[in-house]
C-alpha cells in the first residue's frame, strides 16, 4: 500500500515538474506583466516571481483533482486571482510598461491580448459583464496608445466588478 502510494505521488509529482517545465516561462512573463515590474533581467522580479511561486503551489495542491481540465489556465485563473486580491497593495509606479494603467485595466488588457483568453472567460473570472470587459480593454489600449491619459488607481472592490 505504502509502495503505491509513493509511486502515485512520484508519478504526480513528474508530471507537475513537466508542466512547470513547459509553461514556467510563459507563466513568469505573465506575471511579470500583471506586476508591471520594469524590464528587468530574467529572476529579478521578485514580486512576479512570488505570484508566480504561490499559484503553482496552488495548482500542484489540486492537481490530482484537475480531471482533465487545463492546468495552465487554472494557474493563469490563479494568477489573476491572486493578482486581484492583492492590487490594493499596489506599488507606485516604478517605470514599468503597464504602469499608466489601473489594475483592471492591467489584468483585463494582459488576459485578453497577451493570453488570449476570450471575453467570455475574462468576464467570468472577474464577475464583469462581456461589454464591461471590452469597454476596459478598450480603454486600456487608448491609453497604451496615448490617444487617452492615464487613469486614476481604484480599489479592489471596482477590479473584481463588484461595486458601481
Amino acid at each position: 500500500m505504502r509502495e503505491r502510494h509513493a509511486g502515485r505521488q512520484r508519478c504526480r509529482a513528474q508530471e507537475f515538474e513537466a508542466f512547470v517545465a513547459g509553461a514556467a516561462g510563459r507563466l513568469l512573463h505573465t506575471a511579470t506583466l500583471l506586476t508591471a515590474e520594469p524590464a528587468d533581467p530574467p529572476g529579478a522580479n521578485p514580486r512576479a516571481q512570488r505570484l508566480l511561486t504561490a499559484s503553482l503551489a496552488r495548482t500542484f495542491a489540486d492537481w490530482e483533482r484537475l480531471r482533465g481540465e487545463d492546468p495552465y489556465d487554472r494557474t493563469r485563473q490563479e494568477l489573476a486571482a491572486r493578482f486581484a486580491r492583492a492590487s490594493w497593495r499596489h506599488h507606485r509606479p516604478r517605470g514599468g510598461l503597464l504602469d499608466r494603467l489601473t489594475p483592471q485595466e492591467r489584468l483585463v488588457l494582459v488576459l485578453r491580448l497577451y493570453e488570449g483568453v476570450s471575453e467570455e472567460q475574462t468576464a467570468a473570472l472577474l464577475g464583469l459583464g462581456r461589454q464591461q470587459v471590452r469597454a476596459v480593454c478598450n480603454r486600456a489600449v487608448a491609453t497604451m496608445r496615448g490617444t487617452r491619459g492615464p487613469t486614476g488607481r481604484r480599489g479592489p472592490a471596482r477590479l473584481l466588478g463588484a461595486g458601481p
